[in-house]
């Protein structure tokens, strides 16, 4: 059925009940911004739909009775994680007994895999649909974790194309809906309005510092991040997106500490550098001249937005150590003869998407405030390097884009309504594909 007619006859108009429920579930930063966009435009549809689960501030302000906090259980690595099991679970069993309790009529679980698919066992224990929006990458890491997909989601709605294809090929019925972000128009403030704004200096170059979304993450990127910064002329300022699961107070106290992070030879004048903490990424990405951005979501931002960056990425010796063993990508994503000088495969999904190494990686070792000092430089002048960069990323962009007359959020809005109505074949363009 053609997406125009299917929203025609769905959107707006399907019956369902009047105390209809939803679960929802996301422990990072970007999977609780998505899942806010859904939650708005679930109850604009539905204005007395019940959202409850796991989620960030951003859901919470959307409608979401927050049964367990992302902020608790937003921990990555092997090492991280053990350490902060007990909170974890804790967390994990006050939302398998708000299921139990009152038994939501769909759940739209949103990446965060180590949860959300034993969530998703619960779910299915109950007969409760599943759509599972943003995947997790089995195609990477842990494919044992496929056959929990195929027996436990309904419905996995992927936002990278070549994960519709991964997950067909292996009968699960998957629908590549476009990514939100490339979804999104680009900030319109000037460059003089958001200076004023944040007290910037319009004259100078900024350069933005993407550390993560976890405070992990900071402590392990931000130290190498502005030991860089003195290797730069004084003429550059900095731009520090905070993400909803960071406390702002917590993290420029974290900054104010940076002198004793100097090596002793260090001029003074060197540090006179400063470090603006900004609300949002996207506006902070799009004023950048280039930015240095952590392995993750940021990396799509920034292509989206479409500008200059260079990759980095820390995490314990233990979790790099097993994860290089274990991260194997189907040769329908990449190559696998294709790797770095240390015999590193990419990790930056903006490579994996563009099957070609368009940006700098630097991983573990190489992670240093000299190499992305060098990797930075090209990307600040008008360079060739700089050109090249935001043409690839142009292209990145259009291939993110989601099916013509439709959006990410809306797709997994319809394929919500089409369940609450019993209509689980009725979600959106070429419905007939389901497994």
């Amino acid at each position: 059925m053609p997406y125009n007619s299917f929203k025609k006859i769905y959107t707006g108009s399907i019956a369902t009940k009047p105390n209809s429920q939803i679960f929802l579930s996301a422990g990072e930063a970007s999977g609780d911004h998505y899942g806010a966009q859904v939650i708005t435009e679930l109850r604009r549809r539905l204005p007395q739909l019940a959202c409850f689960g796991l989620g960030g501030k951003e859901m919470e302000d959307a409608g979401l009775e927050r049964i367990a906090r992302a902020e608790d259980v937003a921990h990555m690595g092997i090492t991280e994680v053990i350490r902060h099991m007990p909170r974890v679970y804790a967390a994990y069993r006050s939302l398998v007994a708000s299921i139990k309790k009152r038994r939501p009529d769909v759940a739209v679980l949103i990446d965060f895999p180590d949860v959300n698919f034993r969530l998703a066992r619960e779910l299915k224990k109950l007969d409760i649909p599943v759509i599972y929006f943003v995947s997790p990458q089995l195609w990477a890491w842990k494919r044992r974790r496929l056959r929990w997909v195929q027996q436990r989601v309904t419905r996995m709605m992927v936002i990278f194309p070549f994960e519709e294809r991964f997950y067909r090929a292996r009968g699960v019925d998957a629908r590549f809906v476009g990514h939100p972000l490339a979804e999104l128009p680009r900030p319109t403030s000037s460059r003089e309005e958001y200076a004023a704004s944040h007290g910037l200096d319009p004259a100078k170059q900024w350069i933005a510092l993407l550390p993560g979304s976890r405070w992990k993450e900071i402590t392990a990127n931000l130290e190498v991040m502005m030991e860089m910064a003195h290797r730069f002329p004084l003429g550059c300022d900095y731009i520090l997106p905070v993400a909803s699961t960071i406390d702002h107070n917590e993290l420029a106290n974290y900054i104010a500490g940076h002198d004793d992070w100097w090596p002793a030879n260090v001029d003074s004048a060197m540090k006179a550098f400063r470090i603006c903490l900004v609300p949002d990424a996207r506006e902070a990405l799009h004023h950048a001249r280039a930015s240095v951005v952590a392995s993750g979501t940021a990396t799509v931002q920034a292509a989206v937005i479409g500008n200059p960056f260079v990759v980095v990425y820390r995490v314990s010796p233990l979790t790099f150590r097993l994860a290089k063993r274990l991260v194997r990508y189907p040769p329908e994503i990449w190559d696998p003869t294709q790797v770095d000088l240390d015999g590193n495969l990419p990790i930056a999904m903006v490579n994996l998407i563009a099957g070609g190494r368009i940006v700098p990686e630097l991983l573990q070792t190489r992670f240093t405030a000299e190499n992305v000092a060098a990797a930075l430089r090209p990307l600040l002048a008008d360079t060739h390097e700089r050109d090249r960069m935001i043409a690839d990323l142009a292209a990145l962009r259009c291939a993110l884009l989601p099916p013509p007359g439709t959006g990410s959020i809306q797709q997994v809005s319809d394929a919500v309504e089409a369940l609450l109505a019993g209509k689980p074949q009725a979600w959106g363009p070429n419905s007939t594909a389901a497994v």
